[in-house]
């Protein structure tokens, strides 16, 4: 039995390259950024179900100090409109953070605040 040609066509990753290539560079950070939002949303407890079992503060830190870096070196090629929404969001995450922890950290701080400055 001889098998029939493949097309290159088939092959997921030619697939997901030209899918890629076909998205602007702000759809996909934005997206990269709504990730991180709604991963930290979670560890920071705000998921509609079970918030309080999925609370992970350290974890969320991590999440909302990456999402600081990505909006804070992007924001320049962003746009105002793209920048001014990722922005809100992060700050939203950050008091978020705040006021789910037992100790606050310092003004200034806080996740992501060496990057975006004291949020308060």
């Amino acid at each position: 039995m001889t098998s029939a040609p493949t097309s290159h066509d088939d092959d997921p990753v030619t697939t997901a390259t030209r899918d890629i290539a076909d998205v602007a560079a702000v759809e996909i950070i934005t997206t990269a950024a709504v990730h991180l939002m709604s991963a930290a949303a979670v560890k920071c407890g705000l998921a509609e179900e079970d918030g309080e079992r999925e609370r992970d503060l350290d974890e969320a830190r991590k999440l909302i100090n990456a999402l600081a870096g990505l909006v804070t070196s992007a924001a320049p090629d962003l746009g105002n409109e793209h920048a001014r929404a990722l922005r809100d969001g992060l700050r939203t995450l950050q008091l978020a953070f705040r006021e789910a922890s037992a100790i606050p950290d310092a003004p200034g701080e806080g996740p992501g605040e060496r990057l975006t400055g004291p949020v308060s």
